[in-house]
């Protein structure tokens, strides 16, 4: 590059600050011929983050200009590394042709790429959408839409009641947008719970701003006289939010085609409700360990063909439906499938040679798309019209094969099988389709042949036999002939030069020649793109066919591949009702019995009903609790997802909503306590759960003193079976809960079994009546690998504290019998009480309040667990 063209004063370095003062929150990628070079503070970031050399040349100011450059074919890998960062870039082209511009040429941003609108899909994660999504929160009502621009998928809600902060970030997790935008009025509410969620997830958040006239822009968009036939009339929140994802897009794609025909509005009614805290829990998509996908649900699930089926999969698996006759329908095509195993397995080697048909059309409408792409989505339609014919018109896939056929054709008529990767330098279009074409690939093929076939002919012609073709850069090609015999010179020859011993002529075929061949290159290059681009033109006519296409094959991969897991891991087909009952049979952990060694996994039943809905599970820790809990929870969505499920039978009432309370950790990013966390997680379980609700409560109240754990675990078991009556499995280590049972009608104990022999304890896994007695803390440190030292000396404190227990309670048993054994010894009481309150004169209010409770206790009546809660009760005020 010049010394020269970075001054200050210069006409480029003017065009080019005229543009970045447009774009000042984008890296500059300025086109400078086969570079795109970035100056000032965008050099010295792109080297930092990019790895490039950082120069400097001319001085601006008394100061050099920090410059960095990366070649123009190679830029679409810089840009992926930038934006997964977390900047955006811009790219600014040359808009008008070098060669044929006097002066400076015209350059223009012509698309901004952040981490939500990245189009390059060879960056992108195959298996996952790449979504940007919005969000607006006003009167109580929050929108939200997101947006894949690679595949045209568009989709949009509202939340509005109780929870609405916690309920977004469950809606945050199952989308993974990897940017987000929101209003600044939106944002000043939202900050807190979404600053802190957005960096531990990596995803960008920012402001933008609202689109004026919500309903107007988006007609005028997708040119509808109405939004009803979208389901947003009357929804205000739903097309702002719309509105300003579009805005957004179109404003970085510079108003380029987008591949979205239509806004998609989801009834949050119509999905089972599975919030943050329950999809980590359950580690549905992501673990509890690195959050990659190995030891999840979708990990045991994902053994799709095509990345269109698994990103589809993983859709399906977030939002389990409520509909029971879009469940039955799934569970219908996953039988056919499981009935007809060739037709399986057929369909299925046919789906592995399916491409990304739907990030194809993106790139077709978008305009980046290349012969490759045609050439797959060739393969993909020829493999789809193959699959049509082994379903022999089977409805599950319908699809317009006239269409489908005649864009196969014209593809395999006019692109070649191996295509380059650039669209611009020729090889792509096949020979004898273009009549111009195939002359120029002669002409550039033939070269000197050509040449000597014309110097031939005009030997024989003129008689001349010294006669000569030959070349130089200011004449170009012509015919030189020897003085002596100029007169055999034809008349139609134009002389160009005389020499001393020869003169120098052109013919008009020779010239037309000379024009071809030295342009043929460039001529083939830009007559094989204009074929090109008409064909794309022609195919993009075809766009909703290839979409419907895309779903229909993305769709039939996850019924295949629901059929082949079905079948491989022995699961059954759940019989789904709008009855309230549960009941599973043999049921296993779809997750954990893959991770285990075959055989050794423990069938557990579970039967819910309208008289028995809450389980209170006792058990030591380690001995399968959580897991069995975790086991249900699962087999009740895969249920909703029309999935097969681990069981040997299974009948399931519609689950409106899955809450899970499972484990113990603080809070870091928000600041909470396990205790407090505990508690804001139970807290939004029993504002936010419905009887048709399934919920776990894995160890309530550990987080505080005993009595107070007993206290809150106990009320809140009492309040969600008095006031909710939600199917509910209660997992604790209290074992004063188990006395619930006689207390709550519809509450029964279940522990975990174990079998002692000797100084062995074998937690059996297996799920029987009644509740646990003992804790086996002791055993576990033992499993857990604590040296055998700390283990003895563990088990002689446990033996003295039991024998110190035992004389207390003989002591507290005595005065019980003295105190408490009948009328007159509750006369002798009060009596007691009475002397105590007579003879005190300088007694607290604290003290006076404790008597009074004292002496209103019904001794008779009360429980063990309700004597433990009101000593607490006592203890407390005297403290």
């Amino acid at each position: 590059m010049g010394s020269d063209i970075l001054a200050a004063d210069t006409p480029l370095m003017t065009q080019y600050k005229e543009i970045k003062n447009e774009n000042k929150d984008s890296i500059l990628f300025f086109r400078l011929g086969d570079f795109y070079e970035m100056f000032f503070e965008d050099a010295v970031t792109a080297s930092k983050e990019l790895g490039l050399t950082l120069t400097s040349r001319n001085r601006e100011k008394g100061q050099d200009v920090p410059l960095a450059g990366i070649p123009f074919h190679s830029a679409a890998s810089y840009i992926a590394k930038l934006v997964n960062k977390g900047y955006k870039v811009a790219i600014c082209e040359q808009v008008e042709d070098p060669k044929l511009t006097k002066g400076l040429v015209k350059r223009e941003v012509v698309r901004v790429v952040t981490p939500g609108t990245v189009i390059d899909t060879d960056f992108l994660d195959e298996k996952s959408n790449n979504y940007l999504m919005g969000i607006v929160l006003k009167n109580n009502i929050l929108g939200f839409s997101y947006i894949d621009i690679t595949t045209g998928e568009f989709k949009v809600s509202e939340i509005e009641g109780e929870d609405i902060n916690y309920r977004l970030l469950g809606e945050i997790n199952k989308i993974s947008p990897r940017e987000i935008i929101i209003d600044s009025d939106s944002y000043r509410e939202l900050e807190n719970t979404l600053k802190a969620f957005g960096e531990n997830n990596n995803i960008n958040i920012h402001e933008y701003p609202k689109v004026k006239k919500s309903e107007e822009y988006l007609k005028n968009y997708f040119k509808v006289i109405s939004l009803e036939s979208f389901s947003l009339e009357n929804k205000e929140r739903a097309m702002e939010v719309s509105a300003m994802v579009l805005d957004y897009v179109v404003e970085l794609q510079k108003g380029k085609e987008l591949p979205i025909d239509k806004i998609t509005y989801m009834r949050t009614d119509s999905l089972m409700e599975l919030n943050l805290t329950t999809q980590r829990n359950l580690d549905i998509i992501s673990n509890g360990k690195d959050q990659g996908n190995i030891g999840t649900l979708l990990w045991v699930l994902d053994q799709c063909k095509s990345s269109m089926g698994s990103r589809l999969l993983k859709k399906i698996i977030k939002n389990p439906l409520l509909n029971l006759d879009e469940i039955r329908e799934r569970q219908n095509h996953t039988e056919y499938f499981i009935n007809e195993v060739l037709i399986r397995e057929e369909l299925r080697e046919n789906l592995k040679n399916v491409y990304d048909i739907e990030r194809i059309i993106g790139k077709l409408v978008l305009e980046t798309i290349n012969a490759r792409d045609l050439v797959a989505l060739k393969v993909s339609i020829r493999n789809a019209l193959e699959i049509y014919k082994y379903l022999n018109g089977n409805p599950i896939f319908e699809i317009d094969v006239k269409a489908l056929v005649e864009a196969h054709n014209l593809i395999e008529q006019i692109i070649v099988d191996e295509p380059p990767f650039s669209v611009r330098e020729g090889g792509m279009i096949k020979g004898g389709y273009n009549k111009d074409l195939d002359e120029l690939h002669d002409i550039s093929k033939r070269g000197k042949e050509y040449i000597l076939e014309i110097e031939s002919r005009e030997r024989e012609k003129t008689g001349i036999k010294t006669l000569k073709i030959k070349y130089n850069k200011v004449f170009g090609y012509f015919i030189e002939v020897t003085k002596s015999n100029n007169h055999l010179v034809p008349e139609e020859y134009i002389r160009r030069q005389t020499l001393a011993n020869a003169e120098r002529y052109i013919i008009s075929e020779l010239k037309e020649y000379e024009e071809k061949v030295i342009n043929a290159k460039e001529r083939i290059e830009n007559l094989e793109f204009h074929i090109f681009r008409e064909l794309t033109l022609k195919l993009k006519e075809s766009k909703n066919v290839f979409q419907d296409l895309a779903y229909k094959l993305a769709y039939l991969d996850v019924i295949t591949n629901f059929a082949h897991v079905a079948t491989k891991n022995n699961y059954t087909k759940p019989e789904i009702t709008k009855d309230f009952d549960l009941e599973i049979i043999g049921g296993r952990h779809a997750i954990v019995e893959k991770l285990i060694k075959s055989g050794g996994f423990v069938k557990n039943n579970i039967i819910f009903n309208s008289g028995k809905n809450m389980i209170i599970l006792t058990g030591p820790n380690m001995s399968g609790k959580s897991t069995y809990m975790k086991q249900v929870a699962l087999i009740i969505i895969m249920a909703h997802i029309g999935c097969y499920v681990p069981a040997d039978y299974a009948k399931i009432g519609l689950v409106d909503r899955v809450f899970t309370r499972i484990g113990a950790s603080d809070d870091l990013l928000t600041g909470q306590s396990t205790f407090m966390l505990e508690m804001s997680e139970v807290a939004n379980i029993v504002n936010s759960a419905t009887r048709n609700s399934f919920i776990i409560l894995d160890e309530i109240g550990r987080g505080t003193s005993t009595f107070d754990g007993i206290s809150i675990a106990t009320a809140i078991t009492e309040y969600i079976h008095d006031n909710i009556g939600a199917k509910t499995i209660f997992a604790t280590h209290y074992h004063e809960l188990t006395q619930l049972e006689g207390q709550l009608k519809n509450s029964e104990n279940f522990r975990i079994e174990v079998k002692e022999t000797g100084d062995e304890i074998l937690f059996l896994r297996e799920i029987v009546k009644g509740g646990a007695d003992k804790s086996y803390g002791i055993e576990v440190a033992r499993l857990a690998g604590l040296p055998k030292e700390i283990l003895t000396r563990a088990k002689d404190m446990l033996k003295n504290l039991e024998d110190r227990k035992a004389i207390v309670n003989e002591k507290i048993k005595g005065e019980q019998l003295l105190l408490f054994g009948g009328e007159e010894k509750e006369t002798f009481q009060e009596e007691k009480i009475e002397k105590i309150q007579s003879s005190t004169e300088d007694i607290s209010k604290e003290e006076k309040i404790a008597l009074r409770l004292l002496k209103e206790i019904e001794l008779n009546s009360l429980t063990p667990m309700d004597a433990l809660i009101k000593l607490n009760e006592l203890k407390r005020i005297l403290n």
